[in-house]
């Protein structure tokens, strides 16, 4: 194995770290495309579970994400490594550049760039979302999936309920809804057979 997971651990982070725009959520895209697309340590499902979990517990999540990931390929020193690599480059950058920035924060240039940059990150955001409903669509079906999305709606902007009570609620009944249709399925399957004797007179296909 030698140090090339290690190596590649600080190109992904460092990218998250550096490119990444706007705050956590904004940066799941990136963790997305690194974790999922570029290295492959993660199937897509896998990813949208991580980042279910990792957004019902407390602190940053694009350091929380960094960490599993991290962790997963190389435990403990994995996950250091991983940290270090999202957070370092950006803080140090933010360090030296504090005093141009305090400079320029006037500047129409600057101002037109942050107004620029804004619409990629809602793109990529909404994108990863519709992905995450098809699988949801496909997982809980079409008017459940439409249901829950309109539920979450309401209790994270209407209701302004706290994010990590909503994703704590659903991780629930996705649960239960697993049991019940695992049993239903199960059900289903022995059944089939008892159907499929008595259709052929008694005599098994």
């Amino acid at each position: 194995m030698g140090v090339a997971p290690y190596r590649e651990i600080v190109i992904a982070m460092v990218r998250t770290g550096i490119v990444g725009y706007g705050g956590g959520p904004s940066v799941m895209p990136l963790f997305r495309h690194e974790a999922v697309n570029k290295y492959k340590w993660v199937s897509e499902d896998e990813f949208g579970e991580i980042l279910a979990l990792a957004n019902a517990l407390p602190g940053p999540i694009a350091t929380k994400m960094a960490a599993y990931l991290g962790y997963q390929q190389k435990k403990g020193l994995g996950a250091i490594v991983a940290v270090l690599a999202h957070i370092l480059p950006t803080n140090l950058a933010m360090v030296a550049l504090l005093g141009i920035l305090y400079a320029l924060k006037d500047s129409a240039v600057i101002v037109g760039m942050i107004e620029g940059v804004r619409p990629v990150i809602a793109v990529m955001l909404a994108q990863m979302a519709y992905e995450f409903f098809m699988k949801a669509w496909k997982g809980l079906g079409k008017a459940a999936s439409v249901c829950f999305a309109a539920l979450a709606f309401l209790l994270l902007s209407m209701i302004d309920l706290h994010p990590a009570i909503v994703v704590a609620a659903f991780l629930l009944y996705g649960a239960f809804h697993l049991r019940v249709m695992n049993r239903i399925k199960r059900r289903h399957e022995e059944a089939q057979p008892k159907e499929t004797t008595k259709s052929n007179g008694g005599v098994p296909l």
